[in-house]
């Protein structure tokens, strides 16, 4: 299925789950929260494009840097239809710069857990 002057949607659930080794309704729940988009067609059902799979593959990883299904929406939310490998390097690094940090907040917690101090005030 195609919408005029856009991308082309043609892949089902299915394909994208067994491309993107999520299972169906972890697509549907991407989906769901605005990681990939879907059309619908004449008989209801759902049709994705092909860098659909490509995206829950990035989200996987963006989810075990610790990302919500939410931050990772929006971090494609900028993603054009059509991704070049220079937007996909874009958040590539988004993510790089985001996982750095979160391990810095990490490292920190455990220096704090280390140095023997109360990890709660009574």
């Amino acid at each position: 299925m195609t919408i005029p002057g856009t991308t082309t949607y043609t892949l089902t659930v299915g394909e994208v789950a067994a491309a993107s080794g999520a299972a169906p309704s972890a697509v549907r729940f991407y989906e769901q929260h605005g990681v990939i988009q879907a059309v619908r067609t004449s008989g209801d059902q759902r049709r994705f494009s092909a860098d659909a799979a490509c995206r829950i593959r990035v989200a996987k990883v963006a989810q075990r840097v610790g990302l919500t299904v939410r931050e990772i929406a929006d971090v494609f939310a900028d993603l054009p239809e059509d991704p070049e490998p220079g937007d996909w390097g874009r958040i590539a690094d988004t993510l790089v710069r985001e996982a750095e940090e979160r391990m810095a907040a990490l490292r920190a917690h455990l220096e704090q857990m280390r140095s023997g101090g109360r990890l709660c005030e009574m």
